[in-house]
């Protein structure tokens, strides 16, 4: 089993109140072989909300107000549930500043990138847990079938 951002298997909790369907992620969670994880939802933010990105330590949204607690939160509610189900490998969807790996957006709300990871991908790592990106589905899908 992989843990994944429930916004992958096509459910409807992003920022925006949407999805990212990851027609992969999607296809494994139908075989029950996913655990899936919103850890922006787990720490108590609603669907839809306002846009957040890491400025500095803190998550802050684009309103000003401080999301750290939130974030962190619902970081180590999905990082427990994680732990629970001995997952080794979670696939995250990029950009964000909870499942964001390699690259968030910089917190000037411009759309800009910086090299970082989320919160939620900073503490997987601190575990020794595998983070990829949807767009790394190649390498999860070998991964998961032993090389193959």
């Amino acid at each position: 089993m992989i843990a994944a951002s429930r916004c992958l298997i096509g459910e409807n909790c992003t920022y925006a109140g949407k999805n990212n369907l990851c027609k992969e992620i999607k296809e494994l969670y139908d075989q029950g072989l996913v655990l899936p994880l919103c850890p922006e939802v787990l720490g108590g933010l609603s669907i839809p909300r306002t846009p957040c990105e890491i400025i500095g330590n803190k998550v802050i949204d684009q309103k000003g107000i401080d999301r750290t607690r939130e974030y962190t939160t619902g970081a180590k509610i999905a990082l427990e549930k994680c732990l629970e189900k001995d997952i080794k490998i979670v696939v995250l969807k990029a950009k964000s500043p909870s499942c964001g790996k390699d690259f968030i957006y910089d917190g000037t709300f411009s759309h800009q990138l910086v090299e970082g990871n989320g919160i939620f991908v900073r503490m997987l790592k601190e575990q020794g847990i595998q983070v990829y990106s949807e767009n790394e589905m190649e390498e999860v899908l070998k991964r998961i079938n032993g090389g193959k």
